[in-house]
């Protein structure tokens, strides 16, 4: 299945490249740089193997969490009738961005309402001012999943211009609480979340912010958090695959693990030069083609199986 939402990174484009490098066993797969979900929704879930989303987003951990285990709160909150304008769009930034409704904005407001109200009115007032205040974590989910969702490349800083009706996506919603029913939903740094995780049977998948296009992301990663990464899972007794762009830092900083190139459509640049291709690269401590060893191969109408010869 697909992701509820789409985001800056997402692995749509390489996820069957990913499925087919995964290790043949695990008993934990954790991803933990978890984006959008993308891997993790495209594969098919097993009772037998623990699953962690992690991410340092906490506004996207949070929106995943409410998905898993408020799904019918969240559906009310998102509301039947969006009006997807951008008026809304401001209004749902600055609510993020703890820029709306402050504390004093409140004490202000109850204030003029006792002095000039009087008591049971007063009394009304207070409990709806104090009910719009409340920035629930269900709140909040819905607002992000809109802010994603009306935003220009899902970038969360400006609005599309495209209407989206958030109706479209209930059904998919439903289907995400269920694939999450049995996936623990993390929001840690990474370092503390591999070695919490870390056994000899756990698979770590990692995605981070590629390296010098980490200003695209709103949770700050450093050239040290590169390093800081590379280090952590150095120490680890599982099996990892990373994700990045292909470049001489990142290829010097893994050197001595496996590096494969890999390709995949540009969707930034499909509108100005069609068939644009971004090079990336895929980082394991692990013998990636074991899986794909076992995999059928189709054979060509001229070959001969095995054990066939010709005695003639």
């Amino acid at each position: 299945m697909n992701s509820i939402i789409s985001w800056i990174g997402g692995k749509k484009a390489l996820r069957e490249l990913i499925y087919e490098r995964l290790p043949k066993e695990y008993g934990r797969y954790i991803e933990v740089f978890g984006g959008g979900g993308w891997v993790l929704f495209g594969k098919s879930p097993d009772s037998r193997c623990l699953e962690v989303y992690n991410d340092f987003n906490s506004n996207l951990a949070n929106l995943f969490f409410c998905v898993k285990e408020r799904t019918a709160a969240f559906l009310v909150e998102l509301g039947f009738l969006p009006l997807n304008s951008r008026d809304e769009f401001l209004v749902l930034r600055k609510f993020l961005s703890k820029e709306e409704f402050t504390r004093d904005y409140l004490k202000e407001e109850l204030d003029l309402a006792q002095h000039y109200l009087k008591e049971l009115e007063f009394e009304e007032v207070k409990a709806m001012l104090m009910e719009n205040a409340e920035v629930t974590d269900v709140k909040r989910a819905a607002a992000f999943f809109k802010l994603i969702r009306y935003s220009y490349g899902s970038g969360c800083t400006s609005y599309s211009c495209q209407p989206f009706d958030v109706r479209r996506a209930f059904h998919l919603i439903w289907e995400a609480s269920c694939r999450l029913a049995n996936t623990v939903v993390e929001n840690k740094d990474f370092e503390a979340l591999i070695r919490q995780y870390d056994r000899d049977n756990a698979f770590f998948y990692c995605d981070p912010p590629y390296y010098q296009t980490e200003g695209h992301y709103e949770v700050e990663f450093c050239k040290e958090d590169h390093v800081r990464l590379r280090d952590t899972l150095a120490q680890i007794e599982g099996d990892f695959l990373v994700s990045y762009n292909d470049c001489e830092y990142i290829r010097e900083l893994y050197e001595g693990y496996q590096i494969e190139s890999v390709t995949r459509l540009n969707n930034l640049a499909q509108r100005y030069d069609g068939g644009c291709e971004y090079p990336e690269v895929l980082i394991s401590n692990y013998d990636t083609s074991e899986r794909r060893r076992d995999i059928p191969v189709q054979m060509g109408l001229f070959d001969k199986p095995n054990g066939f010869y010709n005695t003639e």
